[in-house]
């Protein structure tokens, strides 16, 4: 209804609660007129009479006492909405939206969101499997809060990219094949292939790394999903070159082997972000439990 305030409702409470328009006023540090005012315009907009005023101070009439159940709600709900609304700013609560790899989801960010958990319980992540460029787009398009993305990158308008982890490429290999201690662009480009797809960043490092020995092979088939390649491995279907990022304790598959490259291979990862000063709480929250001291 036109003009009705919470302020209004909050008064009304007040004297059903206390008796008496004096009381009411003193608890919510209000003028005594302004009481009888606010009960004024409740009674004059809706037109019912609210109160039944005596000597001995003022109660609800049958109308009154509705309204005032209704308005314990509303009232209990704002403070409630305000609490939700304060805890999100304080970064307690809320929405963080994060885009990453299939292999930092199942690898590293279990760790980070048992931490969430425990001391960030109403913070949300919401996680996006998507290659570092579909991660870019999305950040600058604020589809996102967060992304983990592959380096090296160009720069990317106002996102902040800064360094996060860094792991070993592997030879990732059948069981069943003979293999050397060492892998080398040579042995490898003389096997089948299991490659990442060609729009990732790991794709281009690792043909970079036969390019930069003269080899140029062609995979048998090109993926964007690792658990999917290793599964290929697995099956003796081919070979393929793919971070050791493994969390602590975490066996290889069943029918892998990892060997080490020569010469050695990096992917490194990096965060990428709005500016710190852009980013709200809950992002911050986030943030900082990825980049712990």
């Amino acid at each position: 209804m036109r003009n009705l305030s919470l302020d209004q409702l909050q008064t009304l409470v007040a004297i059903a609660d206390l008796g008496t328009l004096a009381a009411a006023a003193q608890a919510l540090h209000l003028a005594p007129p302004t009481v009888s005012l606010h009960i004024h315009e409740l009674e004059t907009r809706l037109g019912m009479a609210l109160l039944l005023r005596d000597r001995k101070g003022a109660r609800p009439t049958p109308a009154g006492l509705a309204l005032v159940e209704d308005a314990r709600r509303l009232l209990r709900e704002l403070d409630e909405a305000v609490a939700r609304a304060r805890r999100v700013a304080e970064g307690r609560a809320g929405k963080v939206r994060l885009g990453t790899s299939s292999g930092v989801v199942v690898h590293q960010l279990p760790a980070v969101l048992a931490r969430l958990a425990q001391h960030r319980p109403e913070v949300e992540v919401e996680l996006s499997i998507l290659g570092s460029q579909q991660t870019l787009e999305r950040l600058l398009a604020g589809q996102l809060e967060l992304g983990i993305v592959a380096l090296p990158l160009p720069p990317q308008g106002e996102l902040v990219v800064q360094p996060w982890r860094e792991d070993a490429m592997m030879a990732w290999l059948p069981a069943g094949w003979t293999v050397p201690e060492t892998v080398t662009p040579a042995w490898l480009a003389e096997r089948p292939l299991v490659a990442n797809d060609g729009s990732t960043q790991m794709h281009r490092l690792t043909a970079a790394w036969f390019a930069q020995a003269g080899h140029h092979p062609r995979a048998r088939i090109e993926l964007n999903y690792t658990e999917a390649m290793k599964s290929l491995v697995a099956a003796g279907y081919g070979a393929a070159v793919l971070p050791l990022e493994r969390g602590e304790n975490t066996p290889l598959p069943d029918g892998v082997v990892v060997r080490p490259l020569a010469p050695p291979l990096v992917r490194r990862l990096g965060l990428a972000h709005r500016p710190p000063a852009l980013l709200d709480a809950p992002t911050r929250a986030v943030l900082q439990l990825l980049t712990p001291d």
